[in-house]
């Protein structure tokens, strides 16, 4: 897999923007829209004069850019996708799938149309005009939820992962998939930017299937067993690790398993090799703050919590408590043969960022302005604080001073 300039959701018609520890440690919160999900209705319980009950809380569960950066799509709990500008901070419109539901919006290559998955109903994928509000083709062939679903990041192709236990490969110019793996449990799916390869993690199994895409019907090229000698010595046997997500860095160098519990993963994605574990965050998969031993091995809360900055020099993710969190992914460490089969290098969070209400269930960096965008009840947009610019430059111009 040679080194490709795409950003980290498919765009090659840009260079990703260039961070640095002084622009990703001083994001805060530049807007935070308050009526991103519709609330629930009170109801009420028992007799007529007892007060009504608060209403369930209901989240955005997945957010995309589009390929420049211009545009951002949620879709949430109450089966509407909302647009938002990212050059104005404006929310444009809303729209609805209220018979069929949304999850995992994605923007094809044209900002006017996404792609996604239905939440009830049926099964089927959905190619959806923004444009004029209008459906403009339907993929049909899973027989259970859809829970994963990625745009190849050169073409019109995507893949689909889904609970009836098969992988399905298509295209936005016709509805019949064009290719289908069977596995022996739910996958979770990723393209490496080049769009030469994908990769395919099967919980229960605890494998990564690496395959060409231009021989999927064959073997995989590489199979990986994603194994954490360090949940040896917290129980035994060891808790078993359940991914939410994966997706490559942009240099094609390493691959980030997402995970719903206190831990996420970097793997070389050349040999498989577990390299850092990254760690600070509270698990999604966690019931509540409280009550630590209250895990459930499930997708997480949304499965789009962790992600690459475009540059591959970071790694945000969110958490229950609400705070969002930065790995420093620059310098790891390289390790020989033998120390591979020890415990991985553990990665502290070089920051901790305050300021989003609620827990941070999806965190998505801007693919071309330093932006970031966080949502759970609320969708956030990050930006550097410019004040923390300026009191960063006039201590650079004392220190130059005789």
């Amino acid at each position: 897999m040679p080194p490709h300039p795409s950003t980290s959701n498919g765009s090659q018609s840009s260079t990703p923007i260039s961070l640095n520890n002084q622009i990703v440690a001083k994001l805060k919160p530049a807007k935070i829209f308050k009526t991103a999900v519709e609330p629930l209705a009170q109801t009420t319980s028992g007799t007529p004069t007892q007060r009504p009950t608060a209403p369930p809380v209901r989240s955005i569960t997945g957010i995309c850019f589009d390929d420049r950066g211009d545009q951002l799509i949620t879709a949430a709990e109450d089966e509407t996708f909302r647009l938002y500008s990212c050059k104005t901070g404006k929310h444009i419109k809303t729209l609805y799938s209220k018979k069929y539901g949304i999850d995992l919006p994605r923007f094809t290559h044209k900002n006017t149309a996404i792609i996604y998955a239905s939440t009830k109903e049926d099964d089927t994928i959905r190619y959806h005009s923004l444009h004029d509000n209008k459906y403009l083709q339907y993929f049909r062939g899973h027989k259970d939820k859809v829970t994963s679903l990625e745009m190849s990041p050169i073409d019109d192709g995507f893949m689909s992962g889904s609970m009836d236990k098969t992988v399905r490969l298509w295209d936005l110019r016709t509805p019949t998939c064009r290719g289908l793996l069977p596995l022996p449990s739910y996958p979770v799916t990723a393209y490496d930017s080049t769009g030469m390869v994908f990769a395919v993690a099967v919980n229960h199994y605890s494998r990564i299937l690496l395959y060409d895409q231009a021989n999927f019907d064959k073997a995989p090229f590489l199979t990986v067993a994603l194994e954490d000698p360090s949940l040896a010595q917290i129980s035994y046997p060891p808790r078993p690790i359940y991914m939410t997500s994966l997706s490559f860095s942009s240099d094609g160098k390493y691959l980030l398993v997402g995970c719903s519990g206190n831990t996420h993963y970097i793997l070389d994605a050349f040999d498989g090799f577990l390299i850092a574990k990254l760690e600070g965050h509270v698990g999604l998969e966690r019931k509540s703050l409280n009550a630590p031993q209250s895990i459930e091995p499930i997708r997480g809360i949304s499965g789009e919590e962790v992600s690459w900055t475009p540059d591959s020099k970071y790694v945000v993710g969110g958490s229950l408590d609400g705070r969002v969190f930065l790995w420093d992914i620059q310098n790891l460490p390289a390790r020989s043969e033998a120390e591979r089969t020890k415990i991985p290098f553990r990665v502290q969070p070089m920051s901790a960022l305050e300021g989003h209400p609620g827990p941070s269930r999806c965190v998505k960096f801007n693919p071309r302005f330093a932006m970031m965008a966080t949502a759970g009840t609320d969708l956030a947009f990050w930006l550097p604080d410019p004040s923390a610019d300026v009191e960063e430059i006039a201590k650079d111009l004392l220190k130059k001073r005789p």
